[in-house]
């Protein structure tokens, strides 16, 4: 299909096509195509205004973590909250009460869906008697009470429902009072050190004296497990870089300093967090005595370096909302270190054996799992080892130490990746995907060569037109 075909859109007026290069698409083909897109997509694809992960073409396949029902939403990115959000970039972009009308579904649908705890579980199941509904503040579920902090869940659903907060100015009162009791709640599950639990229930009640790092004293092969380890310090899956933002956009939107608090409670937490010599990093999950501890079968105490990235970036960034220098100090040596256990393709280890250093890895025989030094064998549901961008963190350090210009964006001019964008949308207003056999989230069940629709695809495709929407504006 032409660009200039772009300008018909699914009943609405047609715009008078504008002239435009192939690298720079005219404001009206690009807005004709973000409307096409997102109008398929809120028309066809949603379900009580609520999304997946991914859809067969028919849309007739719903897959999160697994299969979803029609009457399931996916709460942990890139589901609801993704999308939501890419729909209010476009109505800053453009304007346009169809996008903000489309996000604001999307947040009452995650209404619908919020723990008595004030937080989210990964999904939302409109179903009172379906297999994934938990214990919703509406009255309308039953059954579990947890609110979870993996994978970015919670902090998605807090930042949409933030973000549409202040895009109503904070006068639709089902979404800001969702809003503020979700914050209240998150508030109140941060630990006396500054740290947050993988999940909870309630406030969290426990006087514990903050301590610094250090290695357990005990064989921690077979000792010292943890059944409910969700209850404890928590930094896997990124969770200190999306609590963070949760924090800095609250405080930014309600301009409340009890969040910017918080948010400087959680570097003070990153920093005792920091093992000692000769593994300055950070482990996965720690307890109340700052020792590393197990998780899952397959999730050892131990160094992590995908954590370890996470904590970095998120310490200069909170050294940047908060002007504390004290947040940079952990950087250097963390650095080193990671750079000194790079494996011998460029990544990083998902496990580094606790004081040895060596990479530690997982066998599996059913459903069993062994430790083990030899990564020839390794189980295909987990990511063992994990991209280093050890060069970046460098140049952002060195930029927040001399007080110079971040560093600049070195990717493809925005008005050709937006070109290239409008281009490969169909005759149906979709981005189709083809699986090749990459990894996905949720590991969904697709055949080589299958096309399929993803909401991550859609809302990075629709936030990127909005964004060189307001380029092309400001120029």
């Amino acid at each position: 299909m032409s660009i200039r075909l772009l300008c018909v859109f699914l009943g609405l007026v047609c715009l008078a096509p504008v002239a435009a290069t192939a690298q720079q698409p005219s404001r009206e083909e690009t807005l004709a195509a973000m409307r096409k897109a997102a109008g398929y997509y809120h028309d066809q694809v949603a379900r009580h205004g609520g999304y997946v992960y991914y859809y067969s073409p028919d849309l007739q396949r719903r897959l999160g973590e697994g299969v979803a029902s029609p009457d399931q939403i996916w709460v942990q990115p890139p589901g609801t909250p993704t999308v939501g959000l890419a729909y209010l970039r476009a109505y800053e972009a453009t304007g346009d009460r169809f996008y903000l009308d489309a996000a604001t579904e999307a947040a009452e649908a995650l209404v619908h869906g919020q723990l008595v705890g004030g937080g989210w579980t990964n999904a939302v199941d409109f179903n009172p008697r379906g297999e994934r509904v938990a214990e919703y503040r509406n009255g309308k579920g039953r059954g579990k009470n947890n609110s979870t902090l993996d994978d970015g869940i919670s902090q998605g659903a807090i930042r949409l429902l933030m973000h549409a907060d202040r895009a109503h100015d904070f006068k639709n009162e089902k979404i800001h009072e969702a809003a503020t009791f979700a914050l209240d709640a998150l508030l109140k599950a941060q630990f006396p050190c500054g740290a947050f639990p993988q999940v909870w229930k309630g406030p969290i009640e426990k006087d514990i004296p903050p301590v610094k790092a250090n290695f357990p004293k005990y064989d921690w092969r077979t000792e010292g497990r943890i059944k409910e380890y969700w209850d404890y310090y928590t930094l896997n899956d990124g969770l200190v870089g999306t609590v963070a933002a949760v924090l800095i956009d609250a405080h930014e939107i309600y301009q409340d300093e009890r969040y910017q608090k918080a948010l400087a409670k959680l570097g003070d937490f990153l920093i005792l967090s920091q093992m000692p010599q000769p593994q300055p990093a950070w482990a996965q999950q720690y307890n109340y005595a700052m020792q590393p501890i197990w998780a899952r079968r397959f999730e050892p105490p131990a160094v992590s370096g995908r954590e370890s990235q996470d904590a970095v970036e998120t310490l200069m960034t909170i050294y940047e909302q908060t002007g504390d220098a004290k947040y940079l100090e952990p950087i250097p040596a963390a650095l080193a270190y990671l750079k000194r256990s790079l494996l011998s393709d460029g990544r990083l280890a998902r496990y580094y054996e606790l004081e040895t250093n060596r990479p530690l890895y997982m066998t599996r025989r059913g459903r069993d799992y062994s430790l083990t030094y030899d990564d020839s064998d390794l189980p295909s549901h987990y990511g063992w080892k994990t991209e280093a961008n050890l060069d970046e963190l460098q140049r952002r350090y060195a930029a927040l130490k001399n007080g110079s210009p971040a560093v600049a964006d070195t990717s493809a001019p925005l008005a050709a990746q937006a070109a290239d964008v409008i281009r490969s949308l169909d005759d149906q207003g979709r981005w189709m995907s083809r699986f090749a056999g990459e990894p996905l989230v949720g590991q969904p069940k697709f055949r080589e060569g299958e096309q399929y629709l993803a909401s991550e695809v859609f809302s990075r495709n629709l936030e990127l037109l909005s964004k060189f929407l307001e380029a092309d504006r400001e120029r």
